[in-house]
């Protein structure tokens, strides 16, 4: 198992041995009120239009205590939770500096990534989207559906990095965005070039793992709003702020 060795050393190697564990899971986010509202009307008509084509994973379950081992565990989620004890600290959670220091001694050890690594900034918004209960840190279930979501679209991204210059161009981004799970319209892909890209617009990893995370977290958001399953959602712009600010 990739994690064993991570979980069997100990003393002053421990911190390797964590990241090598690390590092086998991932090789396996008057008149301008007026403007305002039609905007965000504009924004959830966009969503609304997308969401029917994406699927998300089950989110993560309502906070638990992290010793509630779940019947039928896993020995691999067994070994990841012991793992993630060593890597939280007392408090059990994961803040972003916590996660920025964790991913970034992570993918140090995938060379085949050709990337600098995650920014505080980035790591900020991605404890922002997975965090549910606005603690400002990932409890274990929050980090590990993060974690598992990572894992996978690193593989999408070294999927369409085809020439290996650690980005994905503009034109291969829809491609990897559906590659990643994601259908969307033409708009909402000019949209995220122009939010996620470069002035070439090409995507490195740092903004691809950001932009495919937060797509998550906003379809989650909507189809949890979405109740009777029509693809539409009602909200008051307090509403929509509360909502989009701590993202």
């Amino acid at each position: 198992m990739f994690l064993a060795k991570a979980l069997l050393g100990g003393g002053g190697g421990g911190g390797g041995d964590l990241v090598r564990g690390l590092g086998g899971l991932l090789g396996g986010g008057g008149q301008g009120a007026g403007n305002l509202g039609g905007l965000v009307g504009g924004l959830v008509n966009l969503i609304s239009e997308a969401a029917a084509q994406y699927t998300p994973e089950q989110p993560p379950p309502p906070r638990s205590h992290f010793i509630n081992v779940e019947a039928g565990e896993s020995e691999e989620v067994s070994q990841f939770r012991r793992l993630f004890a060593q890597l939280a600290g007392d408090d059990m959670e994961v803040c972003a500096t916590e996660l920025m220091n964790i991913l970034n001694k992570v993918v140090a050890r995938h060379q085949d990534l050709k990337t600098e690594g995650f920014s505080l900034d980035t790591c900020r918004s991605m404890v922002a989207v997975m965090d549910s209960d606005t603690t400002g840190k990932l409890d274990f279930e929050e980090f590990k559906y993060l974690w598992n979501n990572i894992k996978k679209w690193q593989c999408v991204y070294k999927q369409f990095d085809t020439d290996q210059s650690g980005t994905v161009g503009r034109v291969q981004i829809p491609d990897a965005l559906k590659a990643a799970g994601f259908q969307l319209n033409e708009q909402l892909y000019q949209l995220i070039v122009r939010r996620y890209s470069d002035k070439n617009g090409s995507m490195d990893f740092n903004n691809f793992i950001s932009c495919l995370v937060r797509l998550d977290a906003m379809f989650r958001a909507f189809k949890s709003l979405d109740r009777d399953g029509n693809g539409q959602i009602k909200m008051s712009l307090e509403e929509w702020l509360q909502m989009t600010m701590y993202s």
